[in-house]
C-alpha cells in the first residue's frame, strides 16, 4: 500500500504534508510504501536527498504520486486539476473545509473516493494527537505576535534608560482558543501587558495561568458561550452590544489587537469595527487570524497588509505557513497517527463505528458522510444539580493484631526489667529514648508514602534534634550512651541529607532550561 505526497499548488503554501522524519515512520512503522513529488519539501527546508534517506520514492511527475499512491496526504483543499486526478478506492486526507466547500466534497464523492477532513477531527482526549487545527492555530498564533511585532515601533516589555524610560507594550487577545492562548504566551513572553477576552467564561483559568488578565462582561446574563463541541458559539444582540462597548472601551488603551474568533462552518464574525480602529493611537497593530474567513475586523483586506488612518491591520491568511519547517513536521506527525489510528498498511480500514474516524470522514466510497453526529467534549463546568453525589470515602481500620499484642507485652517486660536496676539516670534515658521511638513511629512511618516528600522538612527537623540529642550523650562518661549518641548522629545526618537531595531535585523539576 503506497502513499503519496504532492507539492502543494496553492500560491504562497510552504508546508508539506509530510517531513522526511514522519516519512521515515510511515514506512519503517506503518508499513507504507511513501512516494513523494519533487520539490514537495523545498519551501520548508526538506530538499528531495532527505526524503531518498528516509527511504522515500521521489517522484519527478506530479502523476505518479497520485496514479500509484492509494492515499494521498495533502494540507490544502485540492484545486480542481489534483480532483481530476482522483480514482476509485483512493483516500485524500487533508484540510478541506467541509462546512464551506460542498460542491468539493460531491466532487471528490463522484471520483468515488473517501475522504478525512483534518479540521474535522473531535477535540476529545484520545484524539488530541490527530489534532491537527490545534496544532496549526497554536503556530498562528505565535506567529501573529512576531508579525506585530515587526510593525510595531516600540520594545514589547518596558525598559528604563539612561536615555528616557519605555512603557511597556499592552496587547489584547480576543479569543483564548489554542490560537489565542499561544499567543498570550508568545506576548507575555516579550514582556507585554496582556490582555485577553472570550465569550467562554471557563477558559479565564487558564488566560490567568498565563499571566494575562482576563476581560469580564459586566452583563446581567446567564448565557453560555460554549458549545458542546468546545467551541465558542453565535451570542445574543445584548451580549454583543455590551461586547462591542467593552471592546471600543479597549482600543482606546492597548496598542496591539490580536482576534482569533472563529465559528466552525460561518463567516468570521465582525469583532473590530471601523470606529474601533480610528480610536487606537497612531503605530498601533491589529493582527486579524480569521482573515482567511472574512475577517473579525471591518477594515481587513485578507492575505495583505494596509495601514487605516495610522493603524496598521495584518491580514495574512497564512500565518502557520510563515513557519513552514516546524508546521509541517507537526502536521505530518498528524497525520502519521491518523494512519496509525486507521491500521496502518496491514489493517487499513475506515472504521465508521469508531467516532475519531467517523467524524472526520467526510466521503467515504463516492457516499458523501459529512456532517457527522455531534460529539459532546464541551469543557464547561455541567449544573450544580447534575453533579453526581460524591461517594464516600474509604475508611481503613486499624485492628489490634496478635504481633501487636506481643510487642506490647516485650515492652511493658524490658521497661520492668530496667525499672528493676533501680539506676534513675539510664532510666530517665531509656524512657527519652522510647518515648523518641513512639513518637518518631507515629509522626513519620504511619504517613502514606506519596506524602513523604512534602513531609521532608518535618524529617528533617525531627533529624536535627536527634542530632542535638546525639551530641549531648557524647558528650558523657558512660560509653554505651556515646556509642548510641554518635549512631544516632551519624543516621541522622544521613537522612538530612539526602531530604536535601530530594528537595533539590523537586526544585530542578519546576525551572526553565
Amino acid at each position: 500500500m503506497k502513499v503519496g505526497i504532492p507539492k502543494e499548488i496553492h500560491i504562497g503554501e510552504c508546508r508539506v504534508a509530510a517531513t522526511p522524519e514522519t516519512a521515515k515512520r510511515l514506512g519503517e512503522k506503518l508499513g507504507f510504501d511513501v512516494v513523494v513529488e519533487s520539490g514537495a519539501g523545498l519551501a520548508a527546508s526538506f530538499p528531495d536527498a532527505l526524503y531518498e534517506e528516509a527511504g522515500c520514492s521521489v517522484a519527478a511527475d506530479v502523476s505518479e504520486v497520485w496514479n500509484t499512491a492509494d492515499v494521498v496526504l495533502k494540507v490544502r483543499p485540492p484545486e480542481a486539476a489534483e480532483v481530476e486526478q482522483l480514482r476509485d478506492g483512493q483516500v485524500l486526507i487533508g484540510f478541506l473545509s467541509p462546512a464551506q466547500n460542498e460542491t468539493l466534497l460531491n466532487q471528490i464523492a463522484a471520483k468515488g473516493a473517501s475522504a478525512i477532513a483534518m479540521e474535522a477531527v473531535p477535540r476529545i482526549s484520545r484524539a488530541q494527537k490527530l489534532d491537527a487545527l490545534s496544532s496549526m492555530a497554536n503556530i498562528a498564533g505565535y506567529r501573529a505576535v512576531v508579525e506585530a511585532a515587526s510593525l510595531f515601533g516600540r520594545f514589547f516589555t518596558g525598559q528604563i534608560t539612561a536615555a528616557g524610560k519605555v512603557p511597556p507594550a499592552k496587547v489584547l487577545v480576543i479569543g483564548a482558543g489554542v490560537a489565542g492562548l499561544a499567543a498570550i504566551g508568545t506576548a507575555r513572553g516579550l514582556g507585554a501587558i496582556v490582555r485577553a477576552f472570550d465569550v467562554r467564561p471557563e477558559v479565564a483559568d487558564q488566560v490567568k495561568s498565563m499571566g494575562a488578565e482576563f476581560l469580564m462582561l459586566q452583563f446581567d446574563s446567564n448565557e453560555a458561550g460554549g458549545t458542546s463541541g468546545g467551541y465558542a458559539k453565535t451570542m445574543s444582540k445584548e451580549f454583543i452590544d455590551a461586547e462591542m462597548a467593552l471592546f471600543l472601551a479597549q482600543a482606546k488603551e492597548v496598542d496591539i489587537i490580536l482576534t482569533t474568533a472563529l465559528i466552525p462552518g460561518k463567516p468570521a464574525p465582525k469583532l473590530i469595527t471601523k470606529e474601533m480602529v480610528e480610536a487606537m493611537r497612531p503605530g498601533s497593530v491589529v493582527v486579524d487570524l480569521a482573515s482567511e474567513q472574512g475577517g473579525n475586523c471591518e477594515v481587513t483586506v485578507p492575505g495583505e497588509v494596509t495601514n487605516h488612518d495610522g493603524v496598521h491591520i495584518i491580514g495574512y491568511t497564512d500565518f502557520a505557513s510563515r513557519l513552514a519547517h516546524t508546521s509541517s513536521q507537526l502536521y505530518g506527525n498528524n497525520l502519521y497517527h491518523l494512519l496509525d489510528e486507521i491500521g496502518g498498511k496491514e489493517n487499513f480500514e475506515l472504521d465508521m463505528e469508531d467516532v475519531v474516524l467517523r467524524s472526520c470522514t467526510v466521503v467515504k466510497n463516492g457516499e458523501v458522510t459529512w456532517p457527522p453526529p455531534p460529539v459532546s467534549v464541551s469543557a464547561a463546568a455541567p449544573k450544580k444539580d447534575q453533579i453526581a453525589p460524591a461517594e464516600p470515602a474509604a475508611v481503613v481500620e486499624k485492628k489490634f493484631g496478635l504481633f501487636d499484642a506481643a510487642l506490647l507485652i516485650l515492652a511493658v517486660a524490658l521497661l520492668l526489667a530496667i525499672a528493676s536496676t533501680r539506676d534513675t539516670g539510664f532510666i530517665t534515658d531509656f524512657t527519652v529514648f522510647v518515648l523518641a521511638c513512639i513518637v518518631g513511629w507515629q509522626v513519620i512511618w504511619n504517613v502514606t508514602a506519596a506524602l513523604h516528600t512534602p513531609l521532608m522538612s518535618v524529617t528533617n527537623a525531627i533529624s536535627g534534634i536527634i542530632i542535638v540529642g546525639g551530641m549531648v550523650q557524647v558528650g558523657v562518661s558512660d560509653s554505651p550512651a556515646a556509642i548510641l549518641g554518635a549512631i544516632a548522629i551519624f543516621v541522622a545526618t544521613i537522612n538530612i541529607a539526602g531530604g536535601f537531595l530530594v528537595t533539590h531535585r523537586m526544585l530542578k523539576m519546576f525551572r526553565r532550561g
